[in-house]
């Protein structure tokens, strides 16, 4: 029978730890600590403090204030070298692996086994096959390029990589963000493994959901200070995110009323071979539809389509009942069609350009005086207009895209979108990676956005937002609309429609669960 969790040995821990930068407060007075055997999840909104707690336990910053131990020893600060010498290692949301160089390449690079000065490739492939199997993956592919493995396979090179090195405290950052449901299964099975044997992990995430499923403890951050760390067991996703947020979340969509009016988006017939066929779709002033399905269902591909970026091969578009042609976005804006794009960093922000520069950029002829004159005067009352409306958190208008957090980022793309209201706004995962706060304010906006008449599409792999937003979800499956559902339909429904038969609807997590997709 295992010990009790507060009988294992403290691995890590943090006292009183802060830190500043500049006037901003990142960190003030946080304790944390992680034992022998735990998962300890940390939480909190974008810009609570949790990336500067993790930069300073593995070595990447040092706080000003406070105390860092592992295993009982003061670790050194501001050296990522003396902390993976102490046993810290880090796994991103994002693989940081070299496609072209092989598994067994990756796991030892910059830290390879040699015998007689020269690399022990033998070794390396014996070690890597361990390690592999350790984890739950083929031990053979230690001589496959990391580029030629599925994501997922790449996040546990990630942490075999970790181990390779001896380990002793884990930290995973998002890992499960761009994982499937199936995937996020094995992870969490490589996880308890490590637990098992003795392994100290924080798990990041903003998917509330899994922390039931995976962590011990959970630890909340809230504007750089500690607000609680409580057992798992005794806290609700619903808790969890008012503590982040610090008020109670309330319900945005009750009661709004079933909209009428002839449609503002008409889509008949759309298909683009390969992605999805037979598209019929209508939108009405006022309404949020959103199209939901399993990653690989086709939705990502109706949204690149209805924007131009990927333009369908059959059948017919209409906005405000004219029949429009979307070769490309900009054919997409001249119709009134305004997209928010799944991929903010590749496809939505100048990340070194102002805020000013980004909401202004898809709006340079408006935004002109004679028609060629760039007004700077009204491109900064713009930005400033939008900095207070949609919440954006920055010290002003000037400030880089890349300094703020991924919530903030997210409201910059949104309010390019809205410089000149949408008829139609597609919205592409549109609090994917954001904190529970960020995602409320981000509701909020779009409710107030179809409130005014616009019409709004909202494409997403988050059923729970699915059905909080929309007036009617229609479900994709294999690139084609399966089931349609109104207001009140449950995620178990809503589900098993996605995945095929009632009877294949029996996720991992079971079919009351949000899906991990």
């Amino acid at each position: 029978m295992a010990e009790p969790l507060a009988e294992q040995p403290i691995l890590l821990r943090l006292q009183d730890v802060r830190k500043h930068y500049g006037g901003v407060r990142a960190l003030r007075g946080v304790d944390f600590e992680v034992r022998a055997g735990e998962v300890h999840a940390l939480v909190g909104e974008n810009g609570a403090g949790k990336s500067t707690l993790i930069k300073i336990v593995s070595g990447a910053e040092v706080a000003d204030e406070g105390t860092v131990e592992v295993g009982g020893e003061p670790l050194a600060g501001g050296s990522t070298q003396a902390a993976m010498e102490a046993g810290i290692a880090t796994v991103y949301q994002e693989p940081h692996l070299f496609g072209e160089l092989t598994v067994a390449e990756n796991v030892f690079l910059g830290r390879e086994l040699r015998t007689g000065g020269r690399i022990d490739w033998a070794a390396q492939r014996t070690r890597v096959a361990e390690l592999l199997a350790q984890i739950g993956l083929d031990p053979g592919i230690g001589d496959v390029r990391v580029a030629d493995l599925p994501v997922a396979e790449q996040q546990l090179v990630s942490i075999a990589k970790a181990f390779a090195h001896s380990a002793k405290v884990l930290i995973l950052d998002e890992p499960s963000a761009i994982l499937t449901d199936r995937e996020i299964e094995v992870l969490f099975g490589v996880v308890r493994s490590l637990r098992a044997a003795g392994v100290g992990i924080v798990y990041i995430s903003h998917r509330l959901d899994e922390l039931a499923h995976i962590s011990d403890r959970v630890t909340v951050l809230r504007d750089g200070e500690l607000v609680a760390t409580r057992p798992t067991a005794e806290l609700s996703v619903r808790q969890v995110a008012e503590l982040m947020v610090g008020h109670e979340l309330g319900a945005t969509t009750a009661d709004r009323p079933a909209p009428a009016g002839e449609p503002v988006l008409d889509v008949a017939g759309l298909g683009l071979a390969g992605a999805f066929e037979a598209l019929d779709l209508q939108v009405r002033p006022a309404e949020v539809v959103a199209l939901y399905g399993l990653v690989g269902s086709g939705t990502d591909a109706i949204a690149r389509a209805l924007y131009g970026i990927t333009p369908a091969d059959s059948g017919t578009v209409r906005v405000d009942g004219r029949p429009v042609r979307v070769h490309n976005p900009r054919d997409a804006a001249a119709a009134g069609v305004a997209m928010l794009p799944g991929n903010r960093k590749q496809q939505g922000v100048f990340a070194d350009k102002s805020i000013a520069f980004n909401i202004s950029s898809a709006h340079l002829r408006y935004l002109a005086r004679f028609g060629f004159w760039f007004d700077r005067a009204r491109e900064r009352s713009l930005a400033q207009g939008f900095l207070s409306r949609i919440a954006i958190k920055a010290p002003g208008i000037t400030t880089a895209v890349a300094a703020l957090s991924g919530g903030n980022q997210q409201k910059v793309v949104l309010a390019r979108q809205l410089v000149r209201a949408p008829r139609v706004l597609v919205l592409e995962e549109p609090t994917q990676g954001v904190d529970v706060g960020a995602k409320e304010e981000i509701h909020r906006l779009v409710l107030e956005l179809a409130d005014g008449g616009s019409a709004v599409l909202v494409i997403s792999t988050d059923l729970p937002e699915v059905l909080e937003l929309a007036n009617r979800v229609l479900v994709v499956r294999r690139g084609r609309v399966v089931r349609e559902f109104g207001r009140g339909a449950s995620q178990a429904e809503v589900l098993a429609a996605a995945a095929g038969d009632n009877g294949e609807a029996a996720a991992p997590l079971g079919a009351d669960e949000e899906a991990h997709t």
